[in-house]
């Protein structure tokens, strides 16, 4: 009896033992879930608006040369890329219909002359008329004049160059007959060495553009460099094959040479102005592309996870869009240990 009186003794003090071992743990656990935190003042702030577009690299001063009358290519004399001086010949037509025309208008005129000369003879002695005398000479002056628009469309059978410049593309070859007026070979004018980046933008950036906004561009061939531009021109349509608007920034190349149709990326300034809070990189959680959280604390030493849309990135923080509406103050420190259950105390 006495023996089964110690055993309930020793289970009921095993059980009190147990219960206070977990009670100090709950105790320990609790303190355990407290996190400590440091808090950012949100900033409000504002800046310009920056569009970013892409574009091809091309020269102010393209062209496209073509010979004034329709015939078959003789020869043509540069090859893409080449470069050439001001009077060199860059392609001819073959001449042989040309010079043909020539010569029957020429011959057309020296028939109309005799018939001038003679008419004039007969006129003068009464045999003719005043009114034969007339119409003759009118067909004299008719064939001077069909001679020299023959001799003017025989000049242009030639392609000159009227400027220093360079092929960027052969758009006929020889042998083929071309009408009058169609482009034979593009070229760039090697003028004043301004190259312009072209780029396409929404009707919503567009819109914010204007002549004159300064623009920073980026090309991959040049990777340390960062080259000053100027927008020059905004086009006033829209680019039938993509729907975009263009939009032409003016390059400083300094004494860099780059190569016509260079992808390049555009940063341009507007002068519209946006408003955003900022906050600093160590306060996201969970960014995904213009989408990421935070943690806001609330009374009580409670916080609250806050989806936020980000704008930008510059080099003084996250650029936030919306989300922080009413919110003066983030969690900054400790953000990735925290859910909405955690309790936190603030540090200064």
């Amino acid at each position: 009896m006495k023996l089964k009186k110690l055993i309930l003794i020793l289970i009921f003090s095993l059980n009190l033992l147990g219960c206070k071992k977990e009670e100090n743990s709950e105790n320990e656990f609790n303190v355990s879930e407290t996190i400590a935190v440091s808090t950012f003042k949100v900033v409000q702030s504002e800046s310009r608006v920056k569009i970013k577009s892409t574009g091809m690299l091309t020269t102010e001063n393209e062209a496209k040369y073509g010979f004034k009358i329709g015939g078959v290519i003789d020869r043509i004399l540069v090859n893409e890329g080449e470069y050439f001086k001001k009077g060199k010949l860059l392609a001819t037509l073959k001449t042989e219909e040309i010079d043909a025309g020539f010569e029957q208008a020429k011959l057309g005129l020296e028939k109309a002359e005799r018939d001038l000369r003679r008419l004039s003879n007969l006129y003068k002695d009464s045999v003719a008329t005043l009114e034969q005398f007339q119409n003759t000479k009118t067909a004299f002056e008719i064939s001077q004049k069909q001679l020299e628009s023959v001799a003017f469309d025989k000049k242009y059978a030639f392609i000159y160059a009227t400027s220093d410049g360079f092929v960027t593309k052969k758009i006929a070859n020889e042998g083929e007959i071309v009408g009058s007026g169609v482009p034979v070979l593009a070229i760039n004018e090697n003028k004043n060495n301004e190259w312009i980046l072209k780029v396409g933008l929404s009707d919503k950036d567009w819109a914010m553009v204007e002549t004159g906004n300064s623009a920073q561009i980026f090309f991959d061939s040049f990777p340390d460099e960062i080259f000053d531009g100027v927008v020059s021109r905004k086009s006033l349509a829209a680019d039938i094959g993509t729907g975009s608007f263009q939009v032409e920034v003016k390059i400083n190349s300094k004494n860099t040479i780059p190569a016509i149709g260079m992808f390049g990326k555009a940063v341009i300034e507007t002068n519209a102005i946006q408003k955003y809070n900022l906050i600093p990189y160590d306060a996201l959680i969970e960014a995904d592309g213009k989408s990421a959280f935070v943690f806001v604390p609330l009374p009580g030493g409670k916080v609250k996870r806050q989806a936020i849309e980000i704008s930008n990135f510059d080099n003084y923080g996250v650029q936030v869009k919306s989300g922080l509406i009413g919110i003066d103050e983030i969690v900054l420190t400790n953000s990735p240990f925290l859910n909405e259950s955690s309790k936190i105390t603030i540090i200064k």
